[in-house]
């Protein structure tokens, strides 16, 4: 099954348009402020999506272009403009950084009710990437053939049943995801348990494939994953894109490759994606709603 992250992306937007309206008639605007300093193609784009769709719900959409070379001082003092600015209520600073950056300062920088990207050591928000998988995640369940949806812990149950692996541990993907499972594992046990990550030094990595479930890859390179890499029925989340040489965006994985043995996946463009910008723009509305 080829899963529609814009189907499911839509119907966030769709009920973060009504919030927008609500908040407006109390006199706010939900307004984001994202700061760039990276010429990245597939950050870029992903930076495009959230102007246009942060439009479309009714919110403010501020894109603050800093140059590659700026320094992580000048960074600190945009954002404790930002912080300062009760007109702004979430504040981005689009990853990845250039290597003079000191990346944890810029992190623990963010007032944390503002961190709607969740990087902030005691953000108020998960991480919307994460949040994205789960959605999708969720999606594949609720679409299995003979699931009650309605039933308690039915979606928590079966995440639990499942052998996940995560390709990459990343500071914009791979990390906040496993880091979001984990933390909810620790929370709630009925949750996820079988959770392994696979890096470059992973010595296993075909062995871990085959028998895992659900495969999340977040790594942004050419055929991470083959379809001789996985089990048939397997279920594929691709995180990380690159640009080819085509000129247009790549998953870790080909879809004419592994769709025949995939049970279901995420293409590349309009999987992960759409879903990921509609999470961070329902952070956003979280965030204005907490300043009421």
């Amino acid at each position: 099954m080829r899963i529609d992250g814009k189907q499911i992306a839509q119907e966030i937007l769709d009920e973060l348009k009504e919030r927008v309206v609500r908040l407006k008639k109390k006199g706010i605007i939900s307004h984001l402020h994202i700061i760039t300093l990276t010429t990245d193609a597939a950050s870029n784009a992903y930076v495009s999506q959230k102007k246009l769709k942060g439009g479309e719900i009714g919110a403010k959409i501020t894109v603050e272009n800093l140059s590659p070379n700026t320094k992580t001082d000048e960074l600190l003092s945009k954002i404790e403009r930002l912080n300062n600015d009760k007109n702004v209520h979430g504040i981005v600073i689009q990853r990845p950084l250039p290597s003079q950056i000191e990346e944890k300062k810029v992190a623990e920088a963010i007032n944390p009710k503002k961190d709607v990207d969740g990087f902030h050591p005691q953000s108020k928000f998960s991480p919307p990437i994460a949040q994205a998988v789960l959605k999708i995640l969720e999606k594949i369940y609720t679409s299995t053939p003979g699931v009650d949806a309605q039933k308690p812990l039915g979606f928590s149950s079966w995440l639990k049943s499942k052998k996940i692996a995560v390709i990459g541990r990343g500071v914009t993907a791979g990390g906040p995801i496993i880091k979001t499972l984990k933390r909810q594992a620790k929370t709630r046990s009925d949750l996820v348990t079988n959770l392994v990550t696979i890096t470059s030094k992973t010595e296993n990595k075909i062995e871990i494939l085959k028998n895992s479930d659900i495969i999340i890859c977040a790594v942004g390179k050419a055929n991470i994953i083959k379809k001789s890499d996985i089990e048939r029925g397997a279920i594929l989340i691709g995180v990380g894109m690159y640009k080819g040489e085509d000129g247009k965006f790549h998953s870790d994985y080909e879809e004419d490759d592994i769709r025949d043995t995939a049970s279901s996946y995420t293409p590349t463009p309009g999987g992960v994606g759409p879903v990921n910008v509609a999470e961070l723009l329902s952070n956003l509305l979280k965030a204005s709603e907490n300043q009421l």
